[in-house]
């Protein structure tokens, strides 16, 4: 097509020929931004497949994205930004979809002890000393 102008109009363009159709993201997590699990979802929350997440795949309800994060679980736990990165697509639309998953009863979160909440080096080397003069 072309305007009077004769400048060229195309529609846009849906179709990547190397990757196939192009979905955006938000229409992945229908729109949605955040989730009530946002604050148990940080970068290196831990992901886990539930056991009853062997039959994520027959479960029309859940989308590709779903069904990848609950496969690749399953194998061993990732971190949210591990399956952002292996998955290809923003933080923000892997935490929608773990949400999902989360709320599903497909996966649960372990998040690691903060580096605060740990002991302190002299405290733990006074236990040693204690233990060693048993």
């Amino acid at each position: 097509m072309t305007e009077q102008d004769g400048r060229s109009r195309e529609a846009p363009r849906w179709f990547d020929d190397e990757a196939g159709p192009v979905v955006r993201p938000y229409a992945m997590t229908r729109g949605r931004t955040r989730t009530a699990a946002e604050g148990r979802l940080d970068l290196i929350a831990q992901v886990i497949a539930e056991s009853r997440a062997e039959r994520a795949a027959d479960d029309r309800t859940l989308s590709p994205e779903h069904v990848e994060i609950v496969e690749r679980c399953r194998e061993a736990p990732l971190s949210v930004a591990e399956l952002a990165a292996e998955l290809d697509l923003p933080v923000g639309v892997v935490r929608v979809l773990i949400g999902d998953l989360l709320d599903a009863d497909l996966v649960r979160v372990s998040r690691p002890v903060p580096p605060a909440e740990l002991p302190d080096e002299q405290v733990l080397r006074e236990v040693i000393d204690g233990l060693r003069a048993l």
